[in-house]
């Protein structure tokens, strides 16, 4: 995997039910990299601090090669790096042999896969429709979570590393189980074992499967 782009999000104000909130989804790319810290991108805004940053979500990266997909889905939007709030795009990011618990070594920083991402309603503002919150549940491209093993800088170009692997769960397993149709209690159980899957993912599990 290769970071071809690095985003930080500002302060933005957008309606939510008929009320103001801040977001920090609206990312752009910047020329000079981005600092991981312990809870959260250097910089970056984090608005919505109970669901986003955090130990277990201090990163969240994006494949660019999934952009096309999207951009057949919202032919009429401009799309531009950081679309999706992510703070890293790579190319070659693939969700299905990317496991929960894998250690990478990017720039000065080590990082672990923590979680995939799951969609609230402010990614629909973001795109324009709440149709956007299903569709993206119903894809098999969530990006991923990370926690900082090690703090440090991520510039454009930076390879990923792999340090660490496992024999858990691919991130795309993992977020099948929020699927509308999913039944697969005993792959959830198996769910809740894994170390490394952060305890909010594990919790939207049990809920999920009443376990």
């Amino acid at each position: 995997m290769k970071v071809i782009s690095t985003n930080i999000g500002q302060k933005t104000t957008v309606f939510k039910n008929g009320k103001t909130v801040q977001t920090g989804i609206y990312k752009t790319s910047v020329s000079g990299g981005i600092t991981l810290g312990l809870t959260d991108v250097v910089g970056d805004a984090v608005m919505d601090r109970e669901n986003h940053g955090g130990i277990d979500k201090a990163c969240y990266i994006y494949s660019a090669d999934h952009y096309n997909f999207w951009k057949k889905e919202f032919p009429d939007l401009h799309f531009t790096n950081g679309m999706f709030g992510e703070n890293l795009t790579v190319e070659g990011l693939d969700e299905s042999t990317i496991k929960i618990g894998d250690t990478f070594e990017v720039g000065s920083a080590i990082i672990q896969v923590s979680e995939p991402r799951r969609p609230c309603s402010i990614l629909g503002i973001r795109f324009g429709t709440q149709k956007m919150v299903k569709k993206f549940n119903n894809s098999s491209f969530p990006g991923i979570y990370v926690r900082v093993i090690k703090e440090g800088h991520i510039n454009i170009g930076d390879q990923f590393k792999q340090i660490e692997t496992n024999n858990e769960l691919s991130v795309k397993e993992i977020f099948g189980l929020f699927a509308t149709n999913c039944q697969d209690i005993e792959k959830a159980r198996i769910a809740l074992q894994i170390n490394t899957l952060s305890e909010d993912c594990k919790n939207a599990i049990r809920k999920r499967f009443k376990l």
